[in-house]
């Protein structure tokens, strides 16, 4: 037995996997790529879709005042003021919003908040050369003139504009926060006795006139963008509706406020059934709300314009507004 031969088979050794040129951790590229494709998608859908909506916000409340009015002031001033600072700080202001914001790609509440400072801005102007002033011939009021200039600041600046300086400048919203302020100062001495209020008829009929010509001149670019070749469902038609529903609604509440302040004068003149009905006029133009904003051809189609249908309304509202100015002006 010694001097046998032990023949004990042979175990092969375990010899690691032989590596594949080109995998990751076990997985092949293709599959990286592909996965990283999916997580950068969601990620993105997530923080421009989901975060974004969140935050896009049309606020046009028929119901909003002035949380903290100045008591005893105009109440018309009162809701310049307000409007601002709604827009600026509670809803926050994102017309000037980065390209890597989450409502960068949204341009529906831009557009609405554009028309809304359009109307505030128009309105502080004649404030500022009308009623602010005695007889519209007086020294100017430092408030008004400082108001009026910053709220003509470009809606769209944020922290940099390379047009004007490398350095950061002070953003749109922070412009027409200083606005809002200025605009309280005013009203302030309005209530104390230091400042002009004018409650003419003709400051009425001339601030009427020229807000109605504003509204004018989105009509007329309705006109000209309906009567266009384009397509029913174009990348235009929502911005113009937009920003004239956000002019309408500001313009709305703009001239119910300015009922109270100028209501004896509206009284006096019999011009309070007329008033309301602009009112209804610009109430309507405010409160149309399409999921998708419609171009069709026209009256043959089975689809609707809204761009057509909110110039109605803006057009009634316009002739009514001048309704009350020939009715002063024939007055006098």
């Amino acid at each position: 037995m010694g001097n046998d031969l032990i023949i004990r088979p042979q175990v092969p050794a375990t010899r690691p996997a032989p590596s594949v040129p080109g995998m990751i951790f076990g997985t092949r590229p293709r599959t990286v790529i592909k996965r990283s494709f999916w997580f950068i998608a969601a990620v993105f859908m997530l923080y421009f879709g989901v975060i974004g909506n969140l935050m896009h916000r049309v606020d046009a409340d028929l119901d909003f005042a002035p949380p903290a009015p100045v008591e005893g002031g105009s109440h018309a001033v009162n809701m310049a003021e307000a409007l601002i600072q709604r827009e600026v700080s509670d809803n926050r202001w994102t017309a000037n919003d980065p390209i890597f914001f989450p409502t960068a790609f949204l341009d529906n509440m831009p557009n609405f908040q554009r028309g809304m400072m359009r109307a505030i801005s128009r309105f502080t102007l004649e404030m500022e050369n009308q009623i602010g002033r005695l007889r519209g011939s007086s020294a100017i009021d430092s408030d008004l003139e400082r108001a009026t200039g910053l709220l003509q600041f470009p809606t769209d600046v944020w922290m940099f504009d390379f047009d004007q300086s490398l350095l950061p400048i002070q953003p749109a919203d922070t412009q027409y926060d200083a606005a809002a302020r200025a605009l309280r100062n005013y009203n302030k001495r309005v209530a104390q006795g230091l400042a002009v209020f004018e409650t003419r008829p003709d400051a009425l009929a001339i601030t009427v006139e020229r807000l109605a010509s504003e509204l004018g001149s989105r009509a007329a670019l309705v006109d000209d963008h309906v009567s266009g070749d384009s397509f029913i469902i174009d990348f235009v038609s929502d911005d113009i509706f937009y920003f004239n529903k956000g002019m309408a609604y500001a313009s709305y509440l703009l001239l119910r406020e300015m009922g109270r302040d100028f209501e004896g004068v509206i009284r006096g003149m019999g011009l309070t059934r007329v008033w309301q009905q602009a009112l209804d006029s610009l109430r309507e133009a405010s409160q149309q709300k399409p999921l998708i904003v419609l171009n069709s051809s026209g009256a043959n189609s089975f689809l609707a314009n809204h761009l057509h249908l909110q110039g109605f309304y803006l057009k009634r509202a316009i002739l009514q507004l001048d309704e009350v100015a020939r009715v002063i002006r024939a007055s006098r």
